[in-house]
């Protein structure tokens, strides 16, 4: 059910979601849509008004024309009854057929008659009204205004029978011996009709083409502004790729061409300056190793001397015993120091080569927290390892791994002052994860920041306790790094502070979920996998 309520919701809200996309990244499609859109707009509204205009126009001329020959038609019509000398119904009859002719005759075929006798009409004769339009076409409405007495009513009908537009106009005709009769005028307007038809086609056909050439100019406009940006970005990324030598093409002298110019000086320094600053990196770097190097022959003859030294303390005065074990305790410093500046100076350098082994790395952090156990009885910290479920295999360096937990749980002792650290090893199906946590002095977020940088300190006022060097949080985050996995940091002040290190099972990566959460309380790593037991209890004589 959540597969398909899944399907159905990327099926409706997918494709606006890549429309969107799309428009957002185009600033060519977002002109020219802006342009269709707003051309189409005006154009609508333009044709609109103009054949608003046209119809008014045509219309108003039609009705003028209209009115005044269908009250000259009238008048000619009442003349030539008052004029007649007919008495009988059937002279009557006969002279209505002659004067209906005569008016059909003078109207052509755009104009329709309809003889009405009118409703107050009590003349005993009743002629037989010919009419060549359909009765229907007056409205009851012109019939009363025709019975009033109005001047030369009319209205705007629709001939019967079809979808043609027409006016009516209406008046009244006595005639001799047989009373008063309503005589309409039917007109149609199908030529205007026509005619407004054709100015619309007219109209359309040149807004289309309108709007075509003004969208091709945009599309022409934009293409011609958005062309070099496209270079400039192109060139922009492959500068980021490391390929230094690219250059945007230069054209003309207009305001793209001096934007290359400028695009290409602005290149041109910035490969100056990163090529002197990779030829500084070089010499920094192998400066180090050079020094590293040329220490440890010197160092191995102040190392003998020492161990000397060291071994005849007993037979020393109490000032000199002192002296030759802090000499010694020094020397091996100095030496982790020099150790940590080669492995440095090798990873810069991208000289340091892995081995890749399928280990556990719950076997891995178990061996490292059994080896430091001894070391830290004084410092009155209790480690507690949890495990999830199963095996934690992956493929990695051993020695890098083991240095990383190492060096994580170097510094969790460091900064637990006497609080319990909680180490957790989880497996997922894409890697391996280790938390390591205390609850000590911990860190700001912007000290979480730069806690792996070299030689960086939150509290440089602060003795070390472990003989750290300054530069085993940061080969840590590259031994990490060289696995294709990742080291975060966390620190609350007050709460201690949380390191995450995550390991690829295999060469398919990391995925976008991660193995386990970088912040867990301490109550959580109960939920996290079982406690295991360690061969020696770092809690004994250790005081709540």
């Amino acid at each position: 059910m959540k597969v398909t309520a899944r399907a159905v919701r990327a099926t409706i809200v997918g494709p606006p979601r890549r429309v969107w996309r799309r428009w957002s990244r185009s600033m060519m499609l977002r002109l020219v849509v802006t342009t269709l859109v707003v051309g189409l707009s005006a154009v609508a509204l333009l044709g609109a008004y103009l054949t608003s205009q046209i119809r008014d126009g045509l219309v108003d001329t039609r009705v003028e024309r209209i009115l005044a020959e269908s009250a000259r038609d009238s008048a000619a019509a009442q003349a030539q009854m008052n004029a007649a000398t007919a008495e009988t119904p059937g002279e009557l009859q006969l002279l209505v057929y002659d004067t209906i002719d005569a008016l059909q005759v003078l109207g052509g075929d755009d104009r329709g008659l309809v003889l009405l006798p009118d409703p107050d009409n009590s003349s005993n004769l009743v002629l037989n009204t010919l009419t060549s339009s359909s009765p229907t076409v007056v409205s009851p409405e012109m019939r009363a205004a025709v019975e009033a007495g109005s001047a030369q009513p009319w209205q705007f009908v629709e001939i019967p029978g079809t979808e043609v537009p027409g006016v009516v106009v209406g008046s009244s005709l006595e005639i001799r011996s047989a009373g008063e009769y309503e005589l309409y005028f039917v007109y149609s307007l199908e030529n205007e009709q026509e005619t407004l038809s054709l100015i619309q086609q007219v109209l359309a056909f040149g807004a289309g083409a309108l709007v075509a050439l003004v969208v091709f100019m945009a599309f022409m406009v934009t293409l011609q502004a958005v062309r070099p940006v496209r270079a400039a970005a192109r060139v922009a990324s492959r500068l980021a790729d490391g390929r230094l030598s690219e250059r945007m093409p230069v054209r003309g002298n207009d305001e793209m061409a001096t934007l290359a110019r400028t695009f290409n000086e602005m290149a041109e320094s910035l490969q100056r300056q990163i090529t002197r600053m990779e030829g500084l990196s070089r010499l920094q770097r192998r400066f180090v190793s050079d020094v590293s190097h040329e220490l440890r022959t010197p160092l191995t003859t102040v190392r003998m001397a020492s161990d000397i030294l060291y071994d005849a303390r007993d037979t020393f005065p109490p000032d000199v015993s002192r002296s030759a074990e802090l000499l010694n305790n020094q020397l091996d410093r100095f030496e982790t120091l020099l150790a940590d500046l080669l492995e440095i100076s090798r990873i810069d350098a991208g000289a340091a080569r892995l081995e890749f082994d399928r280990i556990d790395l719950g076997d891995v952090v178990r061996e490292e927290i059994e080896a430091i156990l001894p070391a830290i009885k004084d410092h009155g910290v209790r480690i507690r390892l949890w495990m999830s479920p199963g095996t934690h295999m992956a493929s990695m360096d051993r020695p890098r791994v083991s240095r990383i937990v190492r060096n994580l749980l170097s510094n969790a002792v460091e900064h637990a002052e006497r609080k319990p650290i909680d180490v957790a090893v989880v497996a997922g199906k894409r890697g391996v994860g280790l938390v390591v946590r205390d609850y000590g002095v911990g860190l700001t977020p912007q000290q979480a920041e730069r806690v792996f940088d070299r030689f960086w300190r939150a509290d440089a006022a602060r003795a070390r306790t472990m003989g750290g060097t300054g530069l085993g949080l940061s080969i840590a985050r590259e031994d990490a790094t060289l696995h294709d996995g990742k080291l975060e940091a966390w620190g609350s002040p007050g709460n201690g502070a949380s390191f995450r290190l995550m390991l690829p099972r295999t060469s398919r990566g990391l995925g976008q979920q991660p193995v386990m959460p970088l912040v867990l309380r301490e109550a959580e790593f109960g939920t996290v996998g079982e406690r295991v037991p360690l061969s020696t209890d770092s809690s004994e004589g250790v005081k709540p």
